[in-house]
């Protein structure tokens, strides 16, 4: 109990000073478990995160702004369908987005249709009073966590749990996807991929990611976040001499490399484990924007074979450049201070890394971590396959940073920096929209009319009058090129298959959503995270706008005037609107789909 309120108070400090938080709350006991220690059963997880969620409304009202949180959960806890499910009841856990940690042995238990146990470590107090055996495959099994602690622990780094109810992994499977196609949460995170390619692999064991999920990250891990805008380099728009400038792109990732380094020096992190942390590892996470509009000003049309070879190209580029640098910035500055550091050779290392023993290895070596980061991180042998030479040198120096790239939504940047070009590694959410924004003092949302950077540009170099369909008159016909496309034109594959294209080169993650119309079939929709799971994904999030859960940030014009909102007044009468209808309220003007939001999730009045 301590050490859950304590975290409460240190994360109040963190949100105060600006910055996002993610969790892990799995590694808390199961609802109804005995605690010995205070000699009563435990409320669950899911109950001490409403305490997180109501400090985090608390600390962002104060500020003005929302707090951005991020709470995962093993797919392999006792309740985690109660996790799943916690959306479902209007405004709860609504200061989270919520993540599922899923595992390799689950996603084969799905593709299999074998049995999934839901389990929960044990101490070996637990194990001499209950009289467990623990080589009984019905009772215990064995499971990676990111603690040992008082747990029993094999030799491998592997922990005994026992098992609480054993149920067919597709009933999970389907109240998941359930859940993920009417309320858009939980996303994956596929973790045992997240760990399997994480630099730091020989000391890190991952089980959280900061709110938008780009940047899995340690204890006290922080995410330094950066990104080149990318429209900045296309020469001869929306011509067929259209090209990018890959020179160009190149000195500016380095320079920007050295730029985000310096950022360590002045992070300005509220707690020291957050501080230590950063200037141990010196990782950042530097990225793109405005790739969709970029595509689209190349003249190809986001999701074809053209521009997924063109988003693994923009990624590749920015991973060796910025690798070139990180080794001459060790040079001139020195290597992070991890580097340096002497790690001593485990089972569960062997384990890992089955070719450390090939070479020679043997548990109670010591190794220098700039060995085991640049040799045997499964990211940095991508980037050796490409530059042999540079990685060679990597493990004699010791790079700068132990992480280079991330691709981050950029929604905020994008708008008000980029003059509204695409969000991160995402398209355009459409030409002509809405956003939804909170303004301090105003009892809803506020719906802002915005367009796409590229129709902007197209409109000052080719076609002043051009618009996309729809605009002003719902039978308007386009009169844009056919390759201006949008969020929801392109199939959630093609998503998958523009994330998996950048993902083989961006040492973190990548935060991309993967939109589908409200009537996408859901036997169609369910395929979406099998498949991202068989192309290697670190984690996939879908949204379908679904009005009667709530109101998105983004929303296009005619969502807003297909949906109907019902109020009910206080004599039990109601009343119908449309979502673009405007009202007057308690002394201010709202559109009905705001208004209708704020109601249901209980924060009108409360910006």
């Amino acid at each position: 109990m301590d050490g859950i309120l304590t975290t409460v108070h240190k994360a109040g400090l963190t949100l105060k000073a600006g910055c996002g938080i993610g969790y892990e709350f799995s590694t808390l006991r199961p609802k109804g478990a005995y605690v010995t220690g205070a000699g009563a059963y435990t409320s669950g997880p899911l109950s001490f995160m409403d305490i997180y969620d109501k400090m985090c409304f608390t600390v962002s009202s104060a500020g003005g702004r929302r707090g951005a949180q991020m709470g995962t959960f093993d797919v392999g806890h006792p309740d985690v369908m109660e996790f799943i499910r916690a959306k479902r009841e209007d405004g709860r856990l609504r200061q989270f987005n919520l993540s599922l940690l899923v595992t390799d042995e689950f996603m084969q238990a799905v593709i299999n249709e074998d049995d999934w146990k839901l389990a929960f470590p044990v101490t070996h107090k637990e194990v001499t009073d209950d009289d467990l055996d623990l080589e009984d495959k019905n009772t215990i099994v064995w499971r990676e966590w990111p603690e040992g602690g008082n747990y029993v622990t094999n030799t491998e780094g592997l922990v005994a749990c026992k098992i609480y109810k054993t149920i067919p992994a597709r009933r999970v499977w389907d109240v998941i996807m359930g859940s993920t196609y009417d309320f858009a949460e939980p996303g994956f995170v596929l973790i045992d991929k997240v760990n399997q390619m994480n630099n730091n692999w020989f000391c890190e064991n991952i089980r959280a990611t900061n709110p938008c999920g780009e940047q899995p990250l340690p204890p006290y891990g922080s995410c330094l976040l950066g990104s080149v805008n990318l429209t900045r380099f296309v020469v001869k728009p929306f011509t067929d001499e259209a090209s990018f400038d890959w020179d160009n792109f190149r000195k500016v990732v380095k320079t920007f490399t050295r730029m985000l380094d310096n950022v360590v020096e002045i992070n300005g992190l509220p707690l020291p484990q957050q501080r230590n942390e950063i200037q141990r590892k010196r990782r950042h996470g530097m990225g793109f924007l405005g790739l969709g509009s970029t595509i689209t000003m190349l003249g190809k049309r986001y999701g074809d074979p053209a521009s997924v070879e063109f988003a693994e190209e923009v990624s590749r580029q920015l991973a060796l450049a910025g690798w070139q640098e990180g080794l001459e910035l060790a040079r001139e500055k020195g290597p992070a201070p991890i580097m340096n550091e002497t790690f001593e050779v485990t089972e569960e290392m062997l384990r890992k890394r089955p070719e450390m023993r090939t070479d020679g290895y043997q548990a109670g070596d010591k190794v220098p971590g700039r060995i085991l980061h640049a040799r045997y991180s499964r990211y940095m042998q991508r980037i050796a396959a490409e530059m042999p030479e540079l990685v060679g040198q990597l493990a004699e120096t010791g790079a700068r940073f132990t992480h280079h790239s991330s691709i981050a939504p950029t929604g905020t940047i994008s708008l008000s920096l980029a003059n509204n070009a695409s969000n991160g590694i995402e398209p355009s959410f459409a030409h002509h929209y809405f956003r939804n924004v909170i303004r301090q003092g105003k009892k809803t949302k506020e719906k802002v009319d915005v367009f796409s950077f590229e129709l902007l540009a197209y409109r000052s170099i080719v076609n002043t009058e051009a618009m996309p369909a729809g605009f002003g008159d719902e039978n308007a016909a386009s009169t844009l090129p056919d390759y201006f496309i949008t969020a929801d034109e392109v199939t959630p594959t093609q998503h998958v298959d523009i994330q998996a294209a950048a993902q083989k080169w961006i040492d973190s993650s990548i935060s991309k959503t993967a939109n589908v119309p409200t009537d996408y079939p859901y036997g169609d929709f369910k395929d979406i995270y099998l498949y991202a799971y068989e192309q290697g994904l670190k984690g996939c999030t879908t949204f379908r706008f679904n009005p009667e859960a709530f109101q998105g940030v983004l929303v296009k014009e005619k969502d807003l005037k297909n949906t109907t909102y019902t109020f009910t007044l206080d004599d039990g009468s109601t009343v119908d609107l449309k979502g673009d209808e405007e009202i007057e309220y308690d002394g201010e003007t709202h559109t009905a789909a705001n208004l209708f939001d704020a109601l249901k999730e209980g924060y009108y009045g409360k910006f």
